[in-house]
């Protein structure tokens, strides 16, 4: 295998986890960094956990993540299929292949048969395990004679294809991530390889998918690092060199012990998934990061460096300096905490460097009331994007810039009003209706007025940003009352003097 192609193999039973998205974005820049290739492959062989929808969500939350497949279910490819539930027949051929060797056997036993095995080894205190230490007292090819092998065959009993692990073996395994290691043989077990309904389970039908689909390094999480040893058997059993392996670390909760699941966003008020998703059968909303203003470059970025440190601790990286950097070998062994100030951070960033004009477009697609020009709209961004972490920030910091308060603060009213105030105000009306309404010039007519009455700025300036805002935030004031215009802007100071008299 000289050209690297490596593949991204979520099961359509849920929405896209943000250690799923990590797992995709390392396989993308790993593919794009050694010039390879990336595939997107559905295994959708667990028919019991199928939900409806989630390849969709899968396919748009690894598009609206920049992540793009070169080839896939919707783009295809010329190693179609690349829906595992559309690739029976090739699954039937090795089926037939491997149990022609010895790795592997066919099993009669019923799940209720199993499940009173299990019953007598725990009432001795024991764990039951299916391997070569029990193989040859259940039912199933390897104890049972030919003839009763063929009856049962003949009678259409329902069985499942297991793995025959070999007896004392030690396996020395490589991980590209982890380094070497061995595994005994006799710690692992007889897994089934195809179901009684005839569909191969991950274990096999991955490995088939993998050698034909010409794939050179599986990038997977830290979860199937037991099965390593098993799938390096299966690929010895079928006479296939094996690719790379590459188990990714966990994404840890905030607090830094466990996985992190939903239950902790929910818990810390962050999403886990990159799209908002409906169950189809409950109905509830589970939020993604789109939906809460994240950006999509902010969002890839840092998901990228939970497990990868780019040269000289840089932060701030596009997708394609990421994919210029990006060292496989580089990946951390240890699980990376997840935290929601660090992702607010990552957005608040690349609220920064987006053009006015790009804010624009996106706060006129995020569903908010705005019924403002864009003209004006642009201006309200400039003077708001600096103090934004997402893009309804600028129109909820910036709300009296669409609608004129209609109460104050009441700490800031005691702060910056008192009986000389509506005074102030008045005189100041008078002023600013004489100049051209220009902040450069408004702010020249509050330091005359300022002046000429033997006041400090804050007096002028604090019941000013008051009658204009409602609380005592927000850009300068001049600014504001450009962006108001002398009419609202007069308006809203004799509303403020009428309700404080």
């Amino acid at each position: 295998m000289d050209k690297v192609r490596v593949r991204f193999a979520p099961s359509p039973t849920g929405p896209l986890h943000l250690g799923g998205v990590r797992t995709a974005l390392y396989d993308y820049l790993f593919a794009k960094n050694q010039g390879g290739e990336f595939v997107l492959r559905i295994e959708d062989t667990d028919t019991a956990r199928y939900v409806e929808g989630a390849e969709e969500y899968i396919e748009e939350a690894l598009e609206w993540c920049g992540i793009v497949a070169d080839e896939s279910p919707k783009k295809g490819g010329k190693f179609a299929p690349y829906r595992q539930s559309e690739r029976r027949d090739i699954y039937d051929r090795y089926t037939e292949q491997i149990l022609k060797t010895d790795y592997a056997y066919i099993a009669f036993d019923t799940a209720e048969e199993l499940d009173a095995i299990r019953a007598q080894y725990e009432a001795r205190g024991e764990v039951f395990s299916y391997d070569n230490k029990t193989r040859n007292q259940l039912r199933n090819s390897i104890a049972l004679s030919e003839e009763e092998v063929q009856k049962l065959l003949e009678e259409k009993t329902p069985y499942v294809v297991r793995f025959k692990m070999p007896v004392d073996r030690t396996l020395n395994l490589e991980d590209i991530i982890r380094g070497k290691f061995s595994v005994n043989t006799n710690t692992l077990d007889d897994k089934v390889l195809v179901k009684n309904d005839g569909m191969p389970t991950y274990h096999f039908a991955n490995i088939i998918d993998d050698h034909e689909m010409e794939i050179s390094h599986v990038i997977r999480g830290e979860e199937w690092l037991p099965s390593l040893g098993l799938h390096t058997l299966l690929y010895e059993a079928m006479g296939w060199e094996a690719p790379q392996f590459a188990h990714l670390s966990l994404i840890l909760k905030p607090e830094g012990k466990g996985k992190l699941s939903k239950r902790d966003g929910d818990k810390f008020g962050f999403p886990v998934f990159p799209l908002d998703f409906k169950d189809p059968v409950t109905g509830i909303v589970s939020k993604g990061y789109r939906e809460n203003g994240y950006l999509p470059d902010a969002f890839i970025n840092m998901v990228a460096l939970l497990g990868w440190s780019p040269a000289d601790d840089k932060e701030i990286l596009s997708l394609e300096e990421m994919t210029k950097e990006f060292d496989l070998y580089k990946v951390h062994k240890a699980g990376a905490r997840f935290s929601k100030e660090k992702a607010e951070w990552f957005n608040h960033q690349y609220m920064q460097m987006k053009s006015d004009e790009e804010l624009l477009q996106i706060l006129k697609n995020s569903g908010l009331n705005l019924n403002i020009e864009d003209e004006k709209l642009l201006k309200i961004i400039h003077l708001m994007k600096e103090r934004a972490t997402f893009p309804k920030d600028i129109y909820e910091n910036g709300k009296f810039f669409f609608e004129a308060p209609t109460s104050y603060d009441e700490k800031a009213s005691k702060k910056a009003w008192n009986e000389e105030t509506s005074s102030i105000l008045t005189d100041l009306i008078a002023k600013i209706e004489q100049v051209d309404f220009k902040a450069e010039l408004l702010k020249q007519a509050m330091h005359d007025l300022a002046e000429e009455k033997g006041l400090g700025m804050g007096k002028v300036m604090m019941p000013l940003r008051l009658a204009l805002v409602g609380e005592l935030k927000g850009p300068d004031v001049p600014d504001i009352l450009e962006l108001l215009g002398k009419e609202e802007s007069i308006q809203r100071i004799n509303n403020a003097i009428n309700n404080f008299k």
